[in-house]
């Protein structure tokens, strides 16, 4: 929570201030993850301060909410073209610091209160949890490769692309994970120093894990794919984590009605493990007819 706080406070997120009578001023809180490797041993525990965006007001205090989410053809597909390239991944910290905002007000940080309590935070920068906080961080992010001379992908605004003197370098998005390829090591060695300069960013070092893709790399240079974890966790969701195998990824003995079937108890539920399943085809696709 302190070194959280201390982020906070070096990046000039907020400024003390009264709250003006005509505002509104939105809560927070502290939210604890534990963050996990592929293999579910600890990384390292983590504490954030979000903001309790359900006390914004659409019109009053936020306008824009959207953020484009990468596709996963978009990822296999990156990853496949860039065979036997340097692929590096970056994490940056406190991303959504970065996004620029209007004027928003939210009380002070639970335990680290100023002396003066009926002061409040205006927020120069974004927060998580706030309900323009993606998007303004993605159109800090966009404009950033913009100015680089990247040119964002017509068919996924995730994928931004830069061709200079026959040499080619792809950037991948997804919120705060990047991807940085390309078919010149210094090109992307210079590109990585802008970067730093613009971003607070923790290299992660060769890619091996991204949105729940493991990457291992051969001594050829090839890639190979893998969601062992990510089935696994979807096991486990769904209390089949012992459950036999079957030869065939679709019971063959399913009897069909024209009249349909009863109501799905837990619709929510049931949605969120056919999206995962879907998502499992990226390197499962002998399950996509049974799955769709």
């Amino acid at each position: 929570m302190k070194l959280e706080y201390e982020a906070l406070l070096k990046n000039n997120t907020w400024t003390l201030v009264t709250l003006p009578t005509n505002r509104q001023v939105v809560g927070c809180k502290w939210v604890f993850r534990v963050k996990q490797n592929p293999d579910g041993s600890i990384n390292k525990y983590k504490a954030r301060l979000v903001a309790k965006g359900f006390h914004q007001m659409s019109g009053f205090d936020y306008k824009e909410t959207f953020l484009p989410v990468v596709k996963p053809v978009t990822v296999r597909t990156v990853l496949a073209v860039t065979n036997k390239w340097c692929i590096q991944q970056f994490d940056v910290n406190n991303a959504f610091l970065n996004g620029y905002l209007e004027e928003v007000y939210m009380t002070q940080p639970p335990g680290f209160e100023a002396t003066d309590s009926s002061l409040v935070c205006t927020l120069n920068k974004a927060l998580y949890e706030l309900k323009q906080a993606l998007g303004a961080w993605f159109e800090r992010l966009r404009s950033t490769w913009l100015k680089l001379g990247f040119c964002p992908s017509k068919c996924d605004p995730s994928l931004f692309t830069l061709h200079v003197n026959q040499h080619s370098t792809f950037i991948l998005v997804c919120v705060d994970d990047i991807i940085i390829t390309g078919s010149s090591k210094s090109l992307l060695q210079q590109l990585v120093q802008k970067l730093h300069s613009e971003f607070s960013l923790k290299d992660l070092g060769k890619l091996d894990y991204f949105l729940g893709i493991e990457v291992h790399h051969s001594a050829t240079g090839s890639h190979l794919l893998s969601q062992t974890k990510y089935i696994h966790d979807i096991l486990v969701k769904t209390n089949m984590a012992n459950a036999n195998g079957v030869a065939s990824p679709m019971a063959s003995s399913t009897k069909l009605s024209k009249y349909g079937s009863n109501h799905v108890s837990d619709p929510t539920f049931f949605r969120s493990i056919v999206g995962g399943l879907q998502y499992v085809t990226i390197t499962r696709p002998e399950i996509s007819y049974s799955v769709n």
